[in-house]
């Protein structure tokens, strides 16, 4: 599915092109101040401060597709989704639904292991105000693709929150799926053509959503619910 003449062969030597990545030099100076200053209670990290590379068990049938890391979460300690309260909620529900071993990501040490999931995400820096604009996104997009190619079993997409939904509705469209009934909307689910994988959309798991009841935990697992029926489903009538 490359889009691009950049093809890589493993995901190791994706990860690698990922985390030295200087695409972006706006975001790469924020990160790089935002991992000098700190926040108070993290004084005493060394922050990561370095693109993100993807996370997870590489023969997972579920993508986690997030928007970016955040800038005292995954900036800081060098994984995905970890160190923040979006991390806290999406792994709560990762692990009541089976995907992860545990239902909290503090740290790359933690012992935190995904089953047949991949957690990714659109822009690999962290964003001034998590906003990422449209060319850092451009830029950011031959890695997940890249991903999405390399991670051979993937059978549906979880998309978190409208950026990362929208995005990845673009790209479906370049690959001439037709998107016009792809719309953003809490708990969505389309099939989509073969060879493609389904597609799910969730609000995003940030505080901002969290704190405000916009996205609540049965909310949420009204979504691991339908992606846990349809993966259900796959192993039981296979194609």
């Amino acid at each position: 599915m490359s889009h691009t003449s950049i093809s890589f062969r493993s995901l190791s030597e994706l990860n690698s092109q990922v985390i030295s990545c200087e695409l972006c030099p706006k975001l790469r100076r924020y990160c790089a101040q935002v991992a000098v200053k700190k926040r108070r209670q993290f004084s005493q990290w060394d922050y990561w401060g370095r693109p993100l590379p993807g996370f997870g068990d590489p023969q997972g049938r579920l993508l986690v597709l997030g928007l970016a890391p955040a800038a005292h979460g995954g900036n800081r300690t060098g994984r995905m989704f970890t160190g923040d309260g979006s991390a806290q909620f999406l792994m709560a529900a990762l692990h009541r639904f089976g995907f992860a071993n545990k239902p909290t990501s503090d740290s790359v040490d933690d012992g935190l292991e995904l089953r047949d999931a991949y957690m990714t995400a659109i822009v690999r820096c962290a964003p001034p105000k998590n906003r990422p604009k449209p060319k850092e996104i451009e830029n950011c997009k031959r890695y997940w693709t890249q991903e999405l190619t390399l991670l051979k079993n993937v059978r549906i997409v979880l998309a978190l929150g409208r950026v990362a939904f929208d995005t990845y509705v673009r790209f479906m469209k370049e690959r001439g799926v037709q998107t016009k009934d792809l719309r953003f909307h809490h708990a969505a689910f389309y099939m989509l053509p073969t060879p493609f994988p389904a597609l799910c959309a969730s609000y995003h798991p940030s505080r901002q959503n969290t704190q405000t009841g916009k996205l609540t935990v049965s909310m949420f697992a009204k979504v691991f619910r339908k992606i846990q029926g349809f993966l259900v489903s796959e192993v039981s009538n296979p194609t």
